[in-house]
């Protein structure tokens, strides 16, 4: 029985693997097997960034569009010098690190709200005795599924000075207690001077962070939602024995046992904040006078309004330098590819 079950290993050793060919290298089946992945990401990836990289460095415009054209000129660094030093004439306002302080900081304020808000909505949804659980997560997806430019636009409506939604909810809540309609009479978009003196944000930007919050927390309700079914029910058992309240409980095992699911969300959510360019562009504009401006609103416009190739091209580097060095410090910070096994 021995030397059978030996034969039958020697077999086994001396077989080539499924699908490959006597006579091909096992390593030439598995290069095959890539090839086509390796052109396409080569084609559609690679090669625009390798040639973006080429054009940041020329005056690359409109007239090198042809396919005739003569080869833009080489300015060097000079496209990344103008940027960070505001020397873009074409656009009015220019001001590279102010804007990129606030992509910073429209980021950050709005994945904290959408991580606090998910996991809280997240929790009570997972509530013993909860009726009608699984339509409130239904509805509660729905932000998800709507394209962000539609909301963009609905919400852009209710924010409208006049005829808006909210100025006139407003005004109903005020007339309850006598107040005039006039001091609802809110300009959300295009009030230049900040609503709080101390804080150098304009109206525009709250307007922007209550839209993108009620589009942003469902998706981290999900997430969170997925997790909290894998927390075994033992942990509370054992907490709710040694006399630990609900409170402690979620401090000392719901919260730390989401972290591994909640941090790559919140990275994602981090890289998509930064780079929200529909909701921005539909609802404020950049408004008033470019406050509310992000990176990649002002790469659109130098590429779609000022034909300016070239200083878009570095726009881009610059962009793409910073959300890697952003991610990666991140991901530093919150260790969030460590094995949590």
């Amino acid at each position: 029985m021995a030397a059978v079950i030996d034969a039958s290993i020697d077999d086994a050793k001396l077989a080539e693997p499924a699908g490959s060919k006597r006579g091909r290298p096992r390593w030439l089946t598995a290069y095959l097997y890539i090839l086509p992945a390796l052109v396409i990401m080569l084609a559609v990836t690679y090669w625009p960034i390798l040639f973006q990289v080429y054009m940041s460095f020329t005056d690359y415009g409109l007239r090198n569009l042809r396919f005739d054209a003569p080869a833009a000129n080489f300015v060097g660094i000079e496209n990344y010098v103008n940027l960070i030093t505001n020397q873009v004439a074409q656009i009015a306002n220019f001001n590279f690190w102010g804007m990129l302080a606030f992509n910073l900081f429209w980021t950050f304020s709005n994945v904290i709200f959408h991580i606090t808000i998910g996991i809280l909505i997240a929790v009570l949804l997972n509530a013993k005795g909860l009726w009608f659980r699984g339509v409130y997560r239904a509805i509660f997806v729905l932000p998800i599924v709507i394209p962000t430019l539609v909301v963009a636009t609905v919400w852009r409506n209710m924010f409208d000075t006049d005829y808006g939604a909210i100025n006139q909810g407003l005004a109903a809540i005020g007339g309850i207690f006598g107040m005039s309609p006039d001091v609802f009479h809110i300009r959300w978009i295009d009030q230049v001077d900040p609503p709080v003196s101390w804080i150098p944000l304009p109206l525009s930007y709250f307007a922007l962070l209550i839209t993108n919050i009620w589009l942003g927390w469902p998706f981290m309700t999900i997430i969170a939602t997925g997790a909290l079914q894998s927390i075994s029910k033992e942990y509370y058992e054992a907490a709710s024995i040694d006399g630990a309240s609900a409170r402690q409980q979620f401090f000392n095992i719901t919260l730390p046992l989401l972290r591994p699911a909640m941090i790559p969300a919140a990275m994602y959510g981090m890289i998509v904040t930064f780079n929200l360019f529909n909701l921005i562009y539909m609802v404020s504009g950049g408004g008033p006078l470019r406050q509310t401006e992000i990176l990649v609103t002002t790469a659109f416009r130098l590429v779609n309004e000022n034909r300016l190739y070239g200083l878009a091209a570095a726009f881009g580097i610059y962009t793409m330098i910073i959300l890697l060095v952003l991610t990666l410090l991140t991901n530093r910070i919150t260790k969030a590819t460590e094995s949590y096994v």
